[in-house]
């Protein structure tokens, strides 16, 4: 069976102030290429199908005409929810899409119950595991804590346990949306983080034939048979050197997994550039970038005039200015933000802590600062999926 493995459309997001709409619309149309001019079997679609719970209405008439064009072309269809989607809102209506063979894949008690697709060698049964949010589904699975890892290791017993009653020979996909252990991560994931852990192993998805995750933005592979198709569009110039891609898979008969990366179509390459500014505007050496969209990074001593109008007279398209001026590491001028550069909220609040008393906190106080951040971050899904 052929299968192609897809993620993390956010539609309607823009990407600095830019309007991605058009770029989304370009990837759907490719998608449906690919799969008419590929003979693919299956497409499976692993979460963050939209940007956010409540999306524009240009976003939701986009999501409408690919399902009807993949419809038309008689392909089944298998997605799940991610953490940017409201599971509810984008299930709404999967009992009748069903039969148009649109799989919507929300509800978390339905992570046991597979979607059965056939090929010439029998079964391949595909399993919807939507985004968990462990504070929401703990009671469903029946774990006493609340974390990324126990939700899913109870999910995917589930999945065995159906599997086991299956036909000998039934093949199986898993959809997940997660941050698995070795995964790289980008600038334009929501953090999921909670009791200060977002991964999970790989292990958690073993006895499965092909794992198909979505979250992470760059096409990577945990092994040959856990891995990330990657978002179709950057969303953040942290995305710079990712090579956007969907998986076409080969599972074999025997469950044997071939994977080959499919390019997309990406609008406009992006670039990060770093210097002082008129170093920047006379490199010729950066001709290559004139059209592409541009993050400067300025690192004159003293910040010059008008710099981004320089810019984009050169840089049509610089969509982010960033000021770094160089200094020596002891210089008192060197800013706040650089200091804080790669620490996540647990170790900024720790580091304040200790800055205000002289100490930093101790097991006890570092735990309530742990929950503390779980409950503003399950808060914040809540209200999310309440929209």
């Amino acid at each position: 069976m052929k299968l192609l493995h897809t993620s993390d459309w956010h539609l309607g997001r823009s990407f600095h102030r830019v309007n991605m709409l058009g770029a989304q619309a370009a990837f759907i149309g490719h998608l449906v290429a690919t799969v008419r001019e590929r003979g693919v079997d299956a497409v499976v679609v692993s979460g963050d199908v939209y940007d956010r719970a409540v999306p524009p209405l240009a976003a939701v008439e986009l999501f409408d005409d690919a399902l009807h064009r993949l419809a038309d072309l008689g392909v089944p269809t298998v997605m799940i929810s991610g953490n940017h989607d409201s599971a509810r809102r984008l299930g709404v209506g999967a009992g009748l899409i069903d039969r148009a063979g649109i799989h919507l894949r929300t509800a978390p008690a339905a992570c046991g119950t597979p979607v059965l697709l056939a090929d010439a060698f029998g079964d391949v049964a595909f399993y919807g595991l939507p985004y968990l949010e462990p504070a929401l589904v703990r009671d469903e699975f029946g774990v006493e804590k609340a974390g990324h890892e126990s939700v899913l290791a109870a999910a995917m017993d589930r999945v065995r346990a159906d599997l086991a009653t299956r036909a000998e020979g039934t093949r199986s996909v898993v959809l997940a949306h997660a941050f698995v252990t070795g995964g790289e991560a980008s600038d334009s994931e929501r953090d999921i983080t909670v009791g200060g852990v977002a991964a999970v192993p790989a292990g958690v998805f073993d006895g499965v034939d092909y794992i198909a995750l979505g979250h992470l933005h760059g096409c990577q592979t945990i092994s040959d048979r856990v891995r990330y198709s990657g978002s179709p569009l950057p969303y953040s110039f942290s995305e710079t050197d990712h090579r956007k891609s969907m998986w076409l898979v080969d599972l074999g008969a025997d469950g044997a997994v071939q994977a080959e990366r499919v390019d997309c179509p990406v609008p406009r390459p992006l670039a990060r550039l770093r210097g002082e500014l008129d170093d920047l505007l006379a490199d010729p050496e950066l001709t290559r970038h004139e059209e592409a969209w541009v993050e400067a990074t300025l690192t004159d001593p003293v910040r010059p005039a008008d710099p981004m109008a320089r810019l984009t007279e050169r840089f049509p398209h610089t969509l982010s200015l960033v000021f770094a001026p160089e200094r020596a590491p002891d210089d008192p001028d060197v800013s706040y933000a650089r200091r804080l550069a790669g620490r996540d909220d647990q170790q900024i609040a720790e580091d304040f802590v200790a800055h205000v008393r002289g100490a930093g906190p101790d097991e006890r106080e570092q735990a309530v600062l742990r929950d503390a951040f779980d409950t503003v971050r399950t808060d914040d899904t809540v209200r999310e999926v309440a929209r």
